[in-house]
């Protein structure tokens, strides 16, 4: 069934621009700037195949591992199980409940309407990987993203340096000029989106934040302002607490996509005020 997601046409576009931009680097601008049959040409083709390598293995990582469905058994923390309305409602519970999939949703976790399922910590369903990023694969998008864009600015770099060491007589070798400029240009635009929806990223991970809860934030601070109060967002734990959460509490395998034996069951989450 996972496999199935592998057979999608975004996920084979994803592949095919992968290939093509690790051959054109590889075997045709690495070549032309430095021989791939030189000490440095080799050594940088190896640190461009690693970062490939790595972008695939995140990318896989991603399509592969469930995001975390919510347990069809799952039943909200409320103390009296014969609670009011009022109290339910106080409680949050019924703000809770998908009439869609008829179970309660527990903290962070929201319905896709393109996975017709609620998914635990959901930050947003990616049409490239054909999957959700929620709370089980999170880790292996931020890893996505990082290697990818590190990929593609390794590669802008290579292709202007070739471009400029190249010697382009006037009148010659056009069709060769239109390949190194379109080349350009496709990896200009990916480094300069990657490398925003990194930031991005960056940011949502320094405050442990999804972009659902991003969203709703944005309305809760202009609530709070509006009745004299200020917002927090209940998670953030402060930067290092934060990465260590997500990512891992061991460093070496914060840049390990597969490594999510830190996880737990994604169903409850500390806030700020358990600690008070």
């Amino acid at each position: 069934m996972k496999c199935k997601r592998l057979l999608s046409v975004p996920v084979l576009s994803v592949l095919f621009l992968v290939g093509f931009i690790y051959y054109t680097t590889v075997f045709v601008f690495i070549e032309d700037w430095l021989g791939l049959k030189s000490p440095v040409g080799i050594l940088n083709a190896l640190i461009f195949s690693s970062l490939a390598f790595m972008w695939l293995v995140s990318f896989a990582a991603c399509v592969l591992i469930d995001p975390g469905h919510v347990p069809p058994t799952f039943v909200p923390d409320v103390e009296d199980g014969e609670a009011s309305d009022q109290a339910l409602k106080k409680n949050g519970v019924r703000s809770r409940y998908c009439d869609k999939c008829c179970i309660y949703k527990p903290p962070r976790a929201h319905h896709c309407r393109v996975c017709r399922s609620c998914i635990l910590k959901m930050d947003h369903h990616c049409l490239w990987v054909n999957n959700c990023v929620g709370y089980s694969n999170y880790k292996a998008f931020v890893n996505l993203v990082i290697y990818a864009a590190m990929g593609c600015i390794y590669s802008m770099v290579i292709i202007l340096n070739a471009a400029l060491k190249k010697d382009w007589k006037y009148g010659e070798s056009f069709p060769l000029k239109i390949f190194y400029i379109t080349c350009g240009c496709i990896i200009v635009t990916l480094s300069l989106v990657l490398g925003t929806l990194l930031g991005w990223h960056i940011y949502l991970l320094s405050n442990n934040m999804t972009t659902i809860e991003y969203h709703e934030g944005i309305r809760a601070i202009w609530l709070a302002r509006k009745s004299g109060q200020s917002y927090h967002h209940p998670y953030n734990f402060g930067l290092y607490r934060n990465i260590n959460l997500i990512l891992g509490p061991k460093m070496l395998k914060w840049f390990c996509p597969m490594e999510i034996s830190h996880l737990k069951d994604g169903i409850s989450f500390r806030t700020v005020r358990d600690n008070l």
